[in-house]
């Protein structure tokens, strides 16, 4: 009885629902009237800013997106190894591979 609750669907309609009913409970807790016009809008001291277009270029985007994959891998391999039998050393080893990687794909391209 006990692996049916830890199966991953129920054990996520649990917490589903307990973080639902959690969050109905807590909005009776909230300031009454309309939001303010500037709720949304980025605390800049008081001033208001204009906005900025960003735009973002495709290889600059891929290449963020890239640097982020290596990253959550890399995170994922380290918390997966064992420290026995050399681990510790190959984790090492490992984590200067992807420093390297990182520092390459950051890396502002000139011109």
């Amino acid at each position: 009885m006990m692996r049916f609750f830890l199966s991953p669907p129920i054990a996520f309609l649990f917490f589903f629902l307990k973080l639902t009913l959690f969050y109905l409970w807590v909005q009776r807790f909230e300031a009454d009237g309309t939001d303010h016009p500037d709720k949304h809008l980025p605390y800049s001291g008081g001033q208001k800013i204009p906005p900025v277009e960003v735009r973002l270029s495709y290889e600059r985007f891929f290449r963020l997106g890239l640097l982020f994959g290596v990253a959550h891998v890399a995170v994922l391999v380290l918390a997966t190894l064992t420290l026995a039998k050399g681990g510790l050393w190959l984790g090492l080893v490992y984590l200067l591979g992807i420093s390297i990687s990182v520092v390459a794909l950051g890396h502002k391209k000139e011109g």
